[in-house]
């Protein structure tokens, strides 16, 4: 009875995200009422040049012209939901022509212990496909868990946590690292040292190493705190049938496929390259914003799971017409609607509070706090962890904010005899761990309509701030780890990358 009344009281998404809106709106008003502004500086031509940035009052004539007029185009331009349903899609076709269950049957006996570690591991490392990991990773692990007769919302949560805890690492570089360079170099070498240019390789030892400590201590952190709070799921029964014959040509197509694409990134070689985009060096040009292979991520993923789950699908006889496979490509979108009710209201409430400015106001204002405490050493990137992550809160992109705190930290840090690299990590990192804090983390929304897709407890409705009460320990814990990281490799003074210290 105990549960069910404190579920009663527990706001489901839909209502959390309307006052959420509304707390924005009366604080948009109230800002602007007190004039309450903040000092922005950005790079320009020959000096920096600074501006007053003031908060957007969204209950003026304009503000409301605003919200009635722009209803359609954020939810337009709201890029997760069409990341989705290509997701989508794509995961359909794998678990209704049986592929998947060909695939990941045998995985029933794997240890639970080293399926977190598995699960969080991949999530770590497979940011460096952006933010689409969120879109495919989350409902593939879902479904796998089901079909392995594991915890599918223990597997999501776990998912949710590798990629937000581990965007500032992976044992490979992303776009991100791309685009927030050269934001580091243009802030470095403005003032500081001319001659500074950021390197791809500049944090990856660090990189490497966090990726596996948070993977096995993160792991068990997991396992530890969050195991026990989900029931095992029964194995689906189907009638899906299992074919070696079938697998092995898939299996077969797939290896043509991925010959084809390394054929496509690879250049000098005839016709070959076609996936490249332009750039300094081969990572530029494979994960750059250029790149049609990073573009086309999602499109390429599509595309192997409908082929090879076509080709599966019609040799096992899953699939007995092409009516099958056409309804086939929905089977995941069943009981996910939800999702999309709630990206709506979300696309509508980041909208709002991207017109009212209060996210950059209250970052703006932090730089400037950071600026006058006047701190250095491990005092200073305590700080800057803090403040970031204070940051992201209201802000979770990270390019965005980078863009707007580089020009005035990099040098501040420098000036402390802190590396432009090693300021660049501490960012990504703090940057991590405030998108596992946030509600205005779109991915935060998803995950939550995925774990309502398996959620069996009545009586337990997965509400914003559940979920959050739940996780916190395990965030907590996390943030920990990520700041013992940093320090430690700031006072032990170990090259983050080849020929790269944390120090000057």
């Amino acid at each position: 009875m105990k549960g069910r009344k404190r579920n009663k009281k527990m706001l489901g998404p839909v209502i959390t995200i309307f006052i959420l809106t509304f707390i924005i709106v009366i604080l948009s008003a109230v800002f602007s009422l007190l004039q309450i502004s903040a000092d922005k500086t950005v790079i320009g031509n020959t000096s920096l040049e600074s501006s007053v940035i003031t908060v957007n009052n969204i209950l003026t004539k304009d503000g409301i012209k605003y919200i009635f007029s722009n209803i359609i185009d954020n939810l337009k331009n709201f890029e997760p939901i069409a990341l989705l349903i290509m997701s989508l899609i794509s995961i359909s076709i794998g678990e209704s022509s049986g592929l998947f269950k060909a695939i990941f049957i045998n995985f029933k006996k794997i240890n639970p212990k080293f399926l977190n570690f598995i699960t969080l591991f991949i999530g770590i490392c497979s940011t460096f496909i952006g933010d689409y990991s969120y879109i495919f990773l989350l409902p593939l692990v879902g479904v796998i868990y089901q079909i392995i007769g594991k915890k599918p919302m223990l597997g999501i949560i776990t998912m949710f946590i590798g990629i937000t805890m581990g965007y500032a690492t992976g044992l490979i570089f992303d776009n991100q690292e791309i685009v927030l360079g050269v934001l580091t170099t243009n802030s470095a070498s403005f003032e500081i040292d001319k001659n500074f240019v950021y390197s791809l390789s500049s944090n990856l030892y660090i990189m490497i190493f966090s990726t596996l400590i948070l993977s096995i201590v993160g792991s068990s952190i997991i396992y530890n705190f969050l195991d026990k709070k989900f029931t095992r799921t029964e194995v689906v029964e189907d009638e899906l049938v299992v074919s070696k014959k079938a697998l092995y040509y898939s299996n077969l197509t797939l290896g043509i496929i991925l010959i084809a694409l390394v054929y496509m990134v690879i250049p000098g070689l005839p016709s070959s390259g076609v996936l490249l985009g332009s750039g300094k060096t081969y990572i530029e040009k494979l994960l750059g914003d250029s790149s049609p292979f990073y573009q086309g991520i999602p499109f390429i993923l599509l595309g192997i799971n409908l082929v090879c789950g076509f080709i599966y699908g019609f040799i096992s006889k899953n699939f007995k017409n092409s009516t099958e496979f056409s309804v086939g490509l929905s089977k995941n979108f069943e009981r996910v609607g939800y999702v999309f009710v709630l990206l709506f209201f979300t696309s509508q409430m980041l909208g709002i509070l991207d017109y009212t400015n209060l996210g950059e106001v209250i970052v703006h204002s932090l730089v400037g706090l950071m600026v006058k405490l006047s701190f250095s050493g491990i005092l200073l990137i305590i700080m800057l962890f803090i403040f970031v992550v204070l940051m992201s809160v209201l802000i979770p992109n990270s390019i965005r904010k980078w863009e707007m705190i580089s020009p005035v930290t990099v040098p501040l840090l420098m000036r402390a005899n802190i590396a432009p690299s090693f300021s660049q990590f501490i960012f990504r990192v703090a940057d991590s761990v405030g998108k596992c804090f946030t509600p205005f983390n779109a991915y935060y929304i998803i995950t939550l309509a995925f774990l309502e897709k398996y959620n069996t407890k009545e009586n337990e409705k997965i509400t914003v701030f559940g979920i959050f009460k739940l996780i916190m320990p395990v965030l907590l814990l996390f943030a920990g780890l990520w700041l013992l990281i940093v320090i430690g490799w700031y006072i032990v003074g170990l090259p983050t990358g080849p020929k790269i210290y944390p120090a000057l």
